[in-house]
């Protein structure tokens, strides 16, 4: 079976009907995106380089973002956040600072190479020889490497000409640098608040659905609170099932039952029209199957109301479950929703109820037409 793995490049590249756009809150790295679009075309994918368009407001992540992101790491010690060491999180402390470098910076070329060496020169103060980092062979690479069109009328025009439009997110909410478990969280809003100030342009009232994808259990790469965490032969199971490795760092990543709590705050947040529920087919051969639904202070009798922002109170919770039946058979072969096992449904109807959102799509396995429309 191919498998295409997606860092910087939106997913859409695999239909060939489709444009593509990065948009304004994203961050870049320019050799990182070539590469992955190299990557792509020697697996069969044609003519993505002409289906890409990047906002010319979006910022670059430097080389120099990047050594910057391993030093302020260190820095945390036992603190770590657990950051991919990409430059995401200097690259958008920069954008924050109005010091940052966006994609229209790249075709004025004095100016460019000026903000690099000021940048550079900025953060040499402060770090020292720490920082092992040379803005003149920055400069030199980008001079070598083909810079594809950059249009943000695209996005607009599609908008103007009522084209379909989907808007695909990287990370989930509790990573949102505002509505995640801070500071355990990644550098933008990955929620539905981040489309709009992400896309600029993008008109509310055009938005018809918003679809939560959702896995079957719960999963997280790096450190922060994780109520539902599985640190035992389960948790290890379920890893080595859904192999669950981040896409980008490799890393294991921590694995436990579904959170109702965490999935409540979420929609509440987002207003979700409709679920994807993903990777079902993962819990085949469980036994017993628990959803997390609600928390306790230890020695307290008392359910503690919505999502805690308080990282200390979320680390130090009883979390109460609801169990059910395991189907104990594979689904991956269920082509409609009625194929599926009683006890399976009822996992997913159990999950309806309590969201009050319809899950309109369910996968039972990893290609393309593992995916039940309900």
């Amino acid at each position: 079976m191919l498998q295409y793995d997606f860092h910087i490049l939106p997913s859409g590249l695999l239909n060939p009907n489709a444009i593509n756009l990065v948009g304004s809150g994203c961050v870049v790295h320019i050799p990182g995106l070539l590469e992955e679009l190299e990557s792509l075309e020697s697996k069969g994918l044609k003519d993505a380089r002409k289906r890409l368009f990047i906002s010319d407001r979006a910022h670059v992540v430097l080389d120099l973002h990047q050594k910057l992101d391993g030093i302020e790491e260190a820095e945390l010690g036992g603190g770590k956040i657990g950051t991919t060491g990409k430059g995401i999180g200097p690259c958008y402390s920069t954008k924050a600072s109005r010091s940052g470098i966006r994609m229209a910076d790249i075709f004025q070329e004095e100016f460019f190479e000026k903000k690099i060496r000021a940048l550079a020169a900025g953060f040499k103060k402060r770090f020292g020889d720490l920082l092992d980092y040379d803005p003149e062979e920055e400069i030199a690479k980008f001079k070598e490497s083909e810079i594809y069109t950059v249009l943000h009328s695209v996005f607009l025009s599609a908008q103007q000409s009522k084209a379909p439009i989907l808007i695909e997110g990287a990370n989930a909410l509790m990573l949102d640098i505002d509505a995640g478990t801070y500071p355990f969280v990644t550098s933008s809003n990955t929620g539905l608040g981040g489309v709009f100030t992400g896309l600029g342009g993008l008109n509310p009232r055009n938005v018809q659905s918003v679809i939560g994808v959702v896995k079957a259990y719960t999963t997280r790469v790096g450190g922060g609170p994780f109520p539902s965490e599985l640190n035992d032969d389960l948790g290890v199971k379920l890893q080595v099932a859904g192999k669950e490795f981040g896409v980008t760092t490799g890393r294991p990543r921590r694995c436990g039952w579904l959170d109702m709590k965490i999935l409540q705050y979420s929609s509440t947040v987002n207003s979700y029209t409709a679920l994807n529920l993903t990777k079902l087919d993962i819990l085949d051969d469980f036994p017993e199957v628990k959803i997390a639904m609600s928390y306790r202070r230890p020695g307290h009798t008392e359910i503690i109301e919505g999502f805690p922002a308080d990282l200390d109170i979320l680390g130090n919770i009883e979390v109460e479950y609801v169990t059910f039946k395991g189907w104990m058979q594979p689904i991956g072969n269920c082509k409609t929703y009625d194929e599926l096992p009683m006890a399976c449904r009822e996992y997913v109807e159990f999950i309806e109820k309590n969201l009050n959102v319809p899950i309109k799509y369910i996968g039972v396995g990893p290609k393309r037409e593992d995916m039940i429309v309900k």
